[in-house]
């Protein structure tokens, strides 16, 4: 019957291009924590590391076989997913990962830009941006928002507060002269990532 639900997104690709494309994702992803791909992509390459992590938290050899299954070189990757990343996401039932729309990145493409990164990594931009903003805060002597508030309550649930004290005081070191200045954190953010 036509029409109806699409169930996920064809991205204009083959069944097996389509596989190999999110595979190809989610390999880059686990490698490198962060990746930049267009808004479509990233939300379908969202749904496959949803389920790797969650497959990570049971451990078991079925579930060992299928986190193969989805990665390019698992035998590089595996340690990382079942100790790593394993360990990290413990305590947190799901959400491991974040889409955040960016700009698009070739002027002529003008496709819609994601960044795709795992939540609490090492790599994460909501936690430089909102430790961005609490440094421009302090450095102006101006208080915080409301909004950058409920940021730092948010980014600092999965790590400690003195991990982010000590962004804050590296980015005073770093920028504060900059920051004393009427320029959006994004600028700096970049230069960070």
């Amino acid at each position: 019957m036509a029409g109806g639900h699409v169930k996920y997104r064809h991205l204009s690709r083959t069944s097996a291009a389509r596989q190999a494309l999110l595979r190809g994702q989610v390999t880059q992803l686990v490698m490198h924590e962060h990746i930049k791909t267009t808004y479509a992509k990233a939300k379908e390459t969202q749904r496959m590391a949803e389920k790797l992590v969650t497959l990570a938290k049971r451990d078991s050899v079925t579930s060992r076989k299928q986190v193969q299954a989805m990665l390019y070189n698992p035998h590089d990757l595996l340690p990382k997913v079942f100790s790593t990343l394993k360990n990290r996401y413990a305590a947190r039932d799901g959400g491991y990962t974040r889409v955040t729309r960016t700009e698009p990145h070739d002027t002529y493409d003008q496709a819609e830009s994601a960044i795709l990164e795992f939540v609490d990594g090492p790599r994460d931009s909501r936690f430089m941006m909102t430790a961005m903003a609490v440094a421009r805060d302090r450095a102006r002597g101006a208080p915080s928002t409301d909004i950058t508030k409920l940021n730092v309550k948010k980014v600092t649930r999965g790590r400690p507060t003195e991990e982010f004290e000590a962004m804050v005081e590296r980015l005073l070191k770093k920028y504060g002269h900059v920051l004393k200045k009427d320029l959006k954190p994004e600028h700096v953010v970049a230069k960070e990532l």
